[in-house]
């Protein structure tokens, strides 16, 4: 099992770890990482691992493995001069992870200011997509970027917590994904929370994210896409809405 630093600190840009396996497909396995792994909709972190003599493997993508227990570190060029118990230090490429952790976060809000069952998301560096359960639009993205910035404007502090699946099961209204549940059997379930005893939100989440949401920055809703009978696409993208 790979133990997954990026949980308990979002802002761990370095970490020391020890290898413990390098794979036939030339993929690598840490001890523990603070490279966040593919999942949920955010992509996996990219980076570098420096070895004890200085020298760099970059690594080009993050993912599970079929147990999902181990992380996958698949890098861009040979790491046959590792072997298990080396120490290295793994580096995130940390303003790509950065803005991955902002627009993760304004998904979140978005969530609030539109919520509808999320069907499909995907997080991206510069624009984001969340898809809603939403017959009839009745909703411009005008009205809809100015409530996302009231609540970034607002500066309310993001953190998370942990419950049972019981608590879960007892609360099932902060699973705002239709199609997909939050994972059992693997202990407790993280939540991600927004604003003063979570009274802003409170969702299911394995991501990354900023701590307060101020630095999310300015951002606004680009389109509004019609995508099938009661589906509709919001495209959420960095910078003031244009004029």
């Amino acid at each position: 099992m790979t133990r997954k630093a990026f949980l308990e600190d979002a802002y761990l840009t370095a970490c020391e770890a020890s290898v413990k396996a390098v794979q036939e497909d030339g993929t690598i396995v840490l001890d523990q990482t603070n490279f966040y792994a593919t999942s949920g909709g955010q992509p996996g972190d990219s980076g570098y691992l420096e070895l004890a003599d200085g020298s760099h493997i970059p690594i080009v993508e993050t993912r599970y493995g079929p147990d999902r227990n181990t992380i996958l570190h698949v890098p861009g060029e040979t790491a046959t001069t590792m072997k298990p118990d080396d120490t290295v230090i793994c580096h995130v490429a940390w303003e790509r992870r950065y803005n991955l952790m902002r627009m993760h976060t304004a998904c979140h809000i978005l969530s609030v200011v539109c919520p509808y069952p999320i069907t499909s998301a995907n997080v991206g560096e510069t624009e984001s997509r969340v898809d809603f359960d939403l017959p009839e639009a009745g909703v411009n993205k005008e009205d809809v970027t100015r409530e996302i910035m009231e609540i970034v404007l607002g500066n309310h502090p993001v953190f998370t917590q942990w419950i049972t699946a019981a608590e879960l099961d007892a609360n099932p209204e902060i699973v705002k994904s239709k199609n997909v549940k939050p994972p059992r059997g693997a202990g407790d379930i993280r939540l991600v929370c927004i604003g003063d005893e979570a009274r802003i939100d409170s969702q299911p989440c394995g991501g990354t994210h900023v701590s307060e949401t101020q630095e999310v920055g300015d951002i606004h809703i680009g389109k509004i896409e019609k995508k099938g009978k009661e589906n509709r696409r919001f495209r959420i993208r960095f910078g003031p809405l244009p004029a």
